[in-house]
């Protein structure tokens, strides 16, 4: 799992994954990543340890880096699972949560609010109504990796 240390919601997802990991059986390993310049080195870690996939935890950082990302995932025959759409299109292979455009949009709604005189302690949290799962045929295919039917069924967009 890619982590970026210095992001205050890392710690909190890292709990949660490794607790679902662990009902199923599944041994998570952590690989901090800072910033751009040490995804090489986390590529190196995990090309020595080879997992059978990583998950990369949602973060900016993550999703400014998703071509070297997915480039890096297929030197290294890696699965891949994000958060984000954006990764998957950039050659990763699944991800499962909101679009950025979604939360953008969701956002500019809370401006105009708060523009319009709301305040912001007045406005509800909201958490995003639509998660998408996106499957990238292309990397699978490059990967050797069989895709269910059924699970290209729910699939809300392939990628192929």
């Amino acid at each position: 799992m890619l982590r970026n240390p210095n992001n205050p919601a890392g710690e909190p997802q890292f709990r949660e994954t490794e607790a679902a990991a662990r009902s199923l059986g599944i041994k998570v390993q952590l690989v901090d990543v800072r910033n751009a310049a040490e995804l090489d080195s986390a590529f190196s870690v995990m090309r020595k340890v080879r997992p059978d996939a990583f998950t990369v935890m949602a973060d900016a950082l993550f999703i400014s880096q998703k071509t070297q990302i997915g480039n890096l995932a297929a030197r290294t025959r890696l699965p891949s699972v994000f958060a984000r759409s954006e990764n998957a299109e950039a050659g990763g292979l699944i991800s499962y949560g909101p679009t950025l455009t979604d939360q953008f949009r969701q956002a500019a709604i809370y401006v105009d609010k708060i523009l319009k005189g709301a305040k912001p302690r007045d406005l509800p949290v909201e958490e995003p109504t639509r998660i998408y799962l996106v499957i990238n045929l292309k990397t699978a295919k490059a990967l050797s990796l069989r895709i269910p039917q059924p699970l290209l069924l729910r699939a809300d967009r392939v990628i192929e």
